[in-house]
């Protein structure tokens, strides 16, 4: 019962018994709502010593890592930590069979051996702030919904031009609380970005797809990169004559470890939350879209496991690619798991009976709020099948079939020339970059294998309105090999070659012949019902929902009352705070909250990728060669504590009570990643890089300990 009552309140604070803290907060407003409450768990610090605009504060120490991760400085040098998994992607760059990086590792012995890495950005929050008034303004004589939210975008794009000063800074307003608050953001972005470090991927990714989303954990999942400036310490593009950023602030790095109680901060950028959704939403998240993306990756990562296993090639040119595919199918599993172990949709339901029953007594339930609750489950019935589809073709024809992504790019290069008497030379150099970089990450067999697997599945589970005419004959009659001689095969896009020299030849009219290909007419086919019907019925719906959420989420403000509440994670920065805490996930397992290199040990298996243990890590923890990181005998490797985090918050710094580094955020339990939609404090937790495992891969293991003398490392 008490575990009920919690899941339903709005908002959980907390508490004392219990440790964990729900929450990710808006920095700019920890004065006002959250200081106090961090001081009483341990934080020794001011709301100014996070975020301040007029001082240097942590802010200015944590980034935007490319597109999706977190990343903070750690030195005055521009140095920076973030997960191997957020850089993932660009050591794989680096990597060929000559140098592969993601197996050996990567260490820049000075800073003329880091490398380049084109098209990876961070960004730096300058300022944040409330824009709400201007944002709604002129919008309260407009009774037209569309004419309401074309003057809403109208007034965030002048708000957005005027803070960007002429592009020299990114701005961005976002809607909070769907719409009932709105802030806007401004970001410094830094292009000159290099990679310093990384170690190899039996540390940085040990374990692999088995212990992602699990603990105990024993990942070193961690990479080094350094910022590059102006002379003006300004942005600018990569050149051979800039130099190390020079940062406002950088985090100080803390070898005291931790202690089970301990004060946990995590600062970054979490993506995407609904916790706030309603139960008609939740009942379709787990009964339906969870379980039909599983089944779908569950094909794709069989096949890419099959050709990877077999061919080093093959794994070095999918490993990116895997990583990304199998991360969301084993975040979906446990969330469905955790929404079914705490009655997810009764909770919600109990939730939405109690805002039932405040409504009626402010006399607002049946003129104001209680349509809401009739439209989400009208909405939810038509949106079902329409979302569907939608999942279907994103995980198939977008996100799947890889030829598919080549036909898009040429059916991009199509439109760019049409209406054109000829080819500029730089337009056709640009599609043929892109076309090769393509194939340098294809395996034509493998997508085969995708194309024939993953097709028919279109056909099953997908309504006729949703279809290509013929479409599902057209797989009736063929399949396997058919398949492939009838569309695949006679493809002009199967072979490398013959698409660059036709490319590099032809001229407008021959590129006509594009158009009748096999594979770009079924692409296109696909594509346009995709574009033009399915994913404008899902924006409509989309849309009709966040008209009522917004009046919901309106009302649980006003229920709510002057207690605080955090909105919905947006990838706009926030803090959320807690304990260095364990839980236990089942019946008599109790999981404590630290690992050491014990437990990597244990899990060595040289025949299995993830587990195969490098020969350097095996003698440094035979002599117990551990240096000032290690602790009575025992070299510490992750912890887990209460902080409330989603993806997003990858590479984010957690520090400690006096501000100090103590590790990198990098995961959540299995058993609590429902903590998007619904967060249960006896076991949502988020897991944790030990700074001092990382100190020590740097310096003992990789011999790079030159990097620590830029650090401020307080023993």
């Amino acid at each position: 019962m008490k575990k009920l009552l919690l899941s339903i309140l709005v908002i959980v604070f907390c508490l004392a018994e219990l440790y964990a803290c729900e929450g990710m907060w808006i920095p700019a407003l920890l004065k006002k709502y959250n200081i106090k409450d961090m001081q009483r768990m341990g934080f020794r610090l001011t709301a100014e010593d996070v975020y301040s605009v007029n001082q240097a504060s942590m802010k200015d120490a944590v980034v935007i890592f490319g597109g999706g991760c977190t990343g903070e400085l750690i030195s005055g040098e521009g140095l920076l930590i973030t997960n191997h998994h957020c850089g993932y992607g660009q050591i794989q760059n680096h990597s060929s069979l000559e140098h592969d990086y993601l197996t050996d590792g990567f260490w820049a012995k000075n800073r003329d051996e880091e490398l380049p890495c084109p098209g990876l950005t961070v960004s730096f929050l300058e300022y944040m702030e409330e824009v709400t008034e201007k944002v709604l303004e002129g919008t309260d004589t407009l009774s037209d919904p569309g004419a309401k939210t074309a003057r809403i975008s109208e007034n965030c794009r002048s708000i957005e031009r005027k803070a960007g000063e002429q592009g020299k800074l990114r701005a961005q307003v976002k809607p909070f609380f769907y719409g009932n608050q709105y802030f806007l953001q401004v970001y410094k972005v830094y292009t000159d970005v290099r990679l310093v470090g990384a170690p190899p991927s039996a540390i940085g990714k040990f374990g692999g797809d088995t212990d992602n989303w699990v603990w105990p954990r024993h990942t070193g999942d961690f990479s080094l990169f350094r910022i590059y400036a102006g002379r003006d310490n300004e942005p600018t593009p990569f050149s051979a004559d800039n130099v190390p950023y020079k940062p406002r602030k950088f985090f100080s790095v803390s070898l005291k470890g931790i202690q089970p109680g301990d004060f946990t901060m995590v600062f970054g950028y979490p993506g995407r939350t609904t916790r706030y959704i309603t139960s008609d939403a939740v009942d379709l998240i787990m009964n339906q879209r969870d379980p039909d993306r599983i089944g779908i990756r569950d094909i794709k990562l069989n096949i890419l496991n099959h050709f990877m296993s077999a061919d080093p090639g093959v794994r070095i040119q999918y490993s990116a690619k895997y990583a990304a595919i199998s991360n969301a199918w084993k975040k979906w599993q446990g969330e469905v798991l955790g929404l079914r172990n705490n009655n997810a949709i009764e909770v919600k339901k109990q939730f939405e009976k109690q805002f039932e029953i405040w409504a009626k007594d402010q006399d607002l339930w049946e003129n104001r709020y209680s349509r809401i609750f009739r439209q989400s489950a009208e909405i939810h019935a038509r949106y079902a099948p329409v979302i569907r589809a939608s999942d279907y073709y994103s995980e198939i024809v977008v996100n799947g079939i890889e030829i598919f992504t080549l036909a898009g790019t040429l059916q991009n290069y199509l439109k760019l020339i049409g209406g054109q008497n000829e080819i500029p030379e730089e337009v056709r150099k640009a599609v043929l970059r892109q076309v090769s970089g393509f194939y340098s990450e294809y395996y034509k067999p493998l997508d085969e294998q995708l194309f024939v697997r993953l097709l028919p599945l279109l056909s099953e589970h997908t309504g006729d309105e949703f279809l290509p005419p013929d479409f599902r004959s057209l797989m009736v009659k063929n399949s396997g090999e058919k398949l492939l001689g009838k569309i695949y095969r006679k493809s002009m896009l199967s072979d490398s070659i013959k698409l660059k020299q036709f490319l590099s030849e032809a001229n407008v009219g021959k590129l006509g012949k594009l158009k009748s290909d096999p594979v770009m007419r079924l692409y296109s086919a696909l594509r346009d019902l995709y574009d033009g019907k399915i994913q404008p019925e899902v924006r409509l719906l989309e849309t009709d929902m966040e008209v009522y959420m917004k009046s919901y989420m309106e009302g649980i403000l006003r229920m709510n009352g002057e207690r605080p509440l955090y909105p919905d994670a947006n990838s706009t920065l926030r803090v959320s705070y807690g304990r260095v805490e364990g839980y236990e996930p089942r019946d008599g397992i109790i999981y404590l909250p630290s690992s050491t290199l014990d437990g990597v040990m244990e899990k060595d298996s040289p025949a299995v990728y993830d587990y195969d243990v490098p020969d350097r890590l095996k003698e440094l923890y035979k002599l117990k060669d551990y240096g000032r990181y290690g602790v009575n005998g025992k070299m510490p490797v992750c912890f887990i504590a209460s902080n409330h985090t989603t993806g997003g918050n990858s590479g984010s710094p957690v520090v400690n009570g006096d501000g100090q580094l103590i590790g990198v955020n990098f995961d959540r339990d299995w058993e609590g990643t429902m903590s998007d939609i619904l967060y249960d404090p006896s076991v949502c937790r988020n897991i944790i890089l030990d700074i001092r495992y990382a100190l020590f891969i740097i310096d003992k293991f990789a011999g790079a300990g030159y990097l620590l003398d830029e650090m401020d490392i307080q023993e």
